[in-house]
Formats: C-alpha cells, structure tokens, sequence
C-alpha cells in the first residue's frame, strides 16, 4: 500500500484529550467528531486538512485516555496515516482497530515540516519526503500488516 499527502506536524506528548476533546464524546458519528479534530491544538486543522493527508508528531502519540473516538476522528477527517516516533499503547490498539494505518519512525519527527509532501510505501516502510527529497524507513502498523 502507497500513500501520498501533505503534512499536518504536531509535537510529543498529543493526548487523546486534544485529538478529541471529552466535550464531543456525547457522539460517536466520525462526521461529528472529524469536525472537531484537534481543535484544541490546531484551531485550523479541520479547515486544512483535504483528504490522503498525513500526520506527523514526536514521542507517546494519543496519550491520555483510552478513547476508540481519537483515531476515529482522525481517520474521519481524511488523514490516511499517523506517522510517529512511537505511540502510546491505547491508541496504537485502536488505531489498527478501526483502520488507521499508522507507522513509527524515529527519525520522521526530526526531518519532516509542517507543509511538506510526503510518501509511504508500508510494504517497505520507506518514507519518502517529496518537498526536500530524504527518505528515512519506519515500521509500518496498519491493519493489513499485523493481521
């Protein structure tokens, strides 16, 4: 599996109390919660994002509580894949869960802006960013590859 999109890059530590707020949780409908997708850390992301995109973010990915809504809203909003240094337990279970391919890399943090154009092969692992031409390799953790 090949994806394609553009970056939406968040520090360490994105709690799942940030990806979706707890004030939202009254819904389960992913149109519902997409349309509140990170608001408390990126007022503009649901704006921004366009289908296929990636997030990029540093250590302990969806900490915090142990909500199947934050993937969920995350893959309803159109994001095709969470890239990661690494993620906490919960969400890396819900994520593979409802779908939401995901891929840890140590590296991607570092290299990788806000903005760029990105590819994954998650057959390889290879990521490879388009806007400044470095490839890195991650782990992939989709679905499809885990069983």
């Amino acid at each position: 599996m090949k994806i394609q999109g553009k970056v939406h890059k968040y520090g360490d530590h994105v709690d799942t109390d940030v990806i979706i707020p707890a004030r939202y949780l009254n819904s389960s409908d992913p149109k519902d919660l997409a349309a509140h997708c990170m608001e408390d850390i990126d007022k503009e992301f649901v704006n921004n994002v366009k289908e296929g995109d990636i997030i990029v973010a540093g250590v302990n990915f969806g900490c915090g509580s142990s909500r199947e809504h934050a993937p969920l809203a995350i893959k309803a909003a159109g994001v095709s894949c969470v890239i990661a240094k690494n993620f906490a337990r919960i969400f890396y279970r819900n994520a593979l869960n409802i779908g939401l391919p995901i891929l840890e890399c140590s590296e991607a943090g570092d290299e990788i802006k806000q903005g760029d154009e990105v590819s994954v092969d998650f057959d390889s692992g290879v990521i490879t960013d388009n806007t400044n031409g470095q490839k890195t390799t991650g782990q992939s953790r989709s679905a499809v590859h885990t069983g």
